[in-house]
């Protein structure tokens, strides 16, 4: 049994910008859990430590 399948361009293009922009929002997402993960293990600034 022969399976025929066809796809134009606009389906093509669908395809293309479904990738581009699910990659595009997994990065931004990784910016900022990364901002996040980054920002517990930074030195707080003490009192002590401010200038007068």
């Amino acid at each position: 049994m022969d399976h025929l399948a066809y796809l134009d361009a606009g389906s093509g293009s669908l395809i293309v910008q479904a990738v581009v922009g699910g990659a595009a929002g997994v990065a931004v997402a990784g910016k900022l859990y990364w901002r996040r993960l980054v920002a517990r293990f930074r030195k707080q600034p003490t009192d002590r430590n401010r200038p007068a």
